[in-house]
Parts: structure tokens; sequence; C-alpha cells
């Protein structure tokens, strides 16, 4: 249970930072070897990533937890985020998703870390 609420404040964390464009936090949450797929299939490596959110490439203006899913297996757990988000990506404008991150973690020491993104619709 408590790595499942460890995991649970993670996301939590993550949707902080990206609000804020917290590019440190962020930074730290992600494994160097992160690598997230958009809905669009094109997979971004964490340093182009964070640079497009720092950068205004990727805009989140809110995010609001519908569903959070947690499966721990050892010091590997898949989690499944699904929240209400406002975001402009890519040059878009504004827009509500019904947005899905499913996401592959590692605990590292005492310390869970997102290792690779999945997004989607939900």
């Amino acid at each position: 249970m408590e790595d499942e609420q460890a995991l649970k404040k993670l996301y939590g964390e993550m949707w902080r930072a990206l609000l804020s464009k917290d590019i440190e936090t962020l930074d730290g949450l992600h494994a160097d070897e992160f690598v997230l797929t958009h809905m669009t299939g094109m997979n971004q490596p964490k340093a182009e990533y964070l640079r497009c959110v720092r950068d205004g490439e990727l805009n989140y203006f809110s995010a609001r937890a519908e569903n959070i899913f947690v499966e721990v297996h050892g010091t590997g757990a898949k989690l499944i985020g699904q929240s209400q988000v406002e975001a402009a990506v890519f040059g878009g404008r504004k827009n509500l998703w019904r947005l899905q991150l499913a996401f592959d973690t590692e605990k590292r020491g005492d310390k869970w870390i997102l290792i690779r993104g999945v997004a989607s619709t939900y």
C-alpha cells in the first residue's frame, strides 16, 4: 500500500511540475532514459520533452485527475492516470483533453521514477 500511495503522489507531483513548468522537478521525476510516446505515435526522449515544456511547445493549464491505477510488481510498477487536462500543444489551440498517461515506473533506492510514458485518450 505504501508503494501505491507513493506512485499516486508521483503522478500528482508530475502534474504540479508540468503546470508550473518546473523543469528541475520534472527532471528529477523522470529517468534519464525516459521516453514519452505521444498520441500521434511520436517518441520523445526526456531532454526533448523537457525542452518542449520549458519553451512552451507543450503548455498545460489545468489538470484534474479522475482515475489513478497502480499495479506494483517488485521494483517495477505500471501507473495509469486519467485526467481532464486543459492544454495547447505543438502550436494547436487550447483544448480540454481526456488524457490518459500510462507509465512504466521503477523504484530506485527508495524513490519511484518514471521510465516510459504513453499518452492516449480515454
